[in-house]
């Protein structure tokens, strides 16, 4: 049986990554519909050796479809989202419009398969950071609880979008054009004062590092790092535990990397047991040989589907706690493969 599914946001980063998942993983696709705003009307999108015209985005669009996959921000979800539920489509959506509403199933398929099942219409992908977080929580979870998670992410810059990709590559160019070999003070007066330079985000990225994801909101905490407490909550059934994240931005290019420690409630006997747990876990794959300088590393795991974690470790100053370190890509596992396995998940 073939399915009609449209991308809505097919230009941008994630749409087209969703377009490659769906090809890739042989996705039961009768008909593509790929959708975007008036900007982006008439451009065109490889798919399956063809390349498809993008429409724009309306109401009528999603009639007889089966599937919509939404990466076009919030504003859009929240307008169309609904109105393509309500002529029969299940909306699975990427942006942060419907995460915490009660009524929405918030879905990574390696932990909460189940909760995909129980929509009205509309499934939310949770943020990028929380996915590869969460896969590698849950089975640590099941097997030792969780009391405490404290995370630090490096984030790379297409989570923000292409412009600042863009940003990034114009910043290391204007410095090797104009000022290679400059000391470090050379290069900031460069960055800060050129004229012309396109930055959409708060401060030059290149050669730097910026603990500040999204607005700032409550207690001081980003909008990100507030995604990262509510939704890991929300994904594990587990509203009591206790999750303090610091989200920074760093020039790669793609995947995230982020600095996990858990406090678990009950102590695991060794690290061989953890590493064999994991090992066994869905959508995991273990890269921890320290002493020969294994681990995950952003470089290597751009473009792949599992989430890596290595450099475990006893956290030796509570009774049981653990230090890793996790990578994934974003565009993948932290968007456009997760909204592609959901839609695996209803009709497999």
């Amino acid at each position: 049986m073939g399915y009609k599914v449209a991308v809505v946001g097919a230009t941008g980063l994630v749409g087209r990554e969703m377009l490659r998942v769906l090809e890739q993983r042989d996705f039961p696709v009768e008909e593509l519909r790929p959708l975007a705003s008036s900007r982006s009307k008439g451009k065109k999108v490889p798919f399956r050796g063809a390349m498809l015209e993008v429409e724009e985005l309306s109401e009528e669009k999603f009639e007889g479809l089966d599937f919509a996959l939404f990466s076009a921000g919030a504003s859009i979800s929240r307008e169309f989202a609904p109105k393509a539920a309500r002529r029969g489509v299940v909306v699975i959506d990427n942006s942060s419009a419907f995460r915490m509403d009660p009524e929405v199933p918030l879905v990574v398929p390696e932990v909460n398969p189940e909760d995909a099942k129980a929509h009205k219409g509309i499934i939310a992908n949770p943020n990028c950071s929380t996915i590869q977080m969460v896969v590698v929580l849950k089975p640590l979870m099941d097997a030792y609880g969780l009391k405490r998670v404290v995370v630090a992410t490096y984030q790379s810059v297409s989570g923000w979008g292409k412009e600042a990709v863009d940003q990034l590559w114009e910043e290391l160019e204007l410095v090797m054009k104009e000022c290679p070999r400059c000391s470090a003070e050379e290069i900031k007066a460069l960055l800060r004062n050129k004229e012309g330079l396109k930055r959409v985000l708060a401060h030059p990225i290149a050669f730097n590092a910026l603990p500040h994801i999204d607005v700032f909101g409550d207690e001081a905490y980003t909008k990100e790092e507030w995604k990262m407490i509510n939704e890991t909550r929300k994904i594990l059934h587990s509203p009591n535990v206790k999750v303090s994240p610091t989200c920074v931005r760093v020039p790669s290019l793609r995947a995230h990397s982020e600095a996990v420690n858990v406090e678990l409630e009950r102590s695991f006997p060794s690290l061989d047991e953890v590493k064999e747990l994991l090992s066994k876990a869905p959508g995991i794959r273990v890269l921890d040989d320290p002493a020969s300088s294994v681990y995950p590393l952003a470089l290597d795991v751009a473009g792949e589907d599992d989430v890596f974690v290595g450099r475990l470790r006893r956290d030796l100053s509570v009774e049981a706690g653990l230090n890793m370190w996790i990578v994934a890509d974003n565009l993948r596992k932290g968007a456009a493969l997760n909204a592609v396995q959901i839609a695996e998940l209803l009709v497999g």
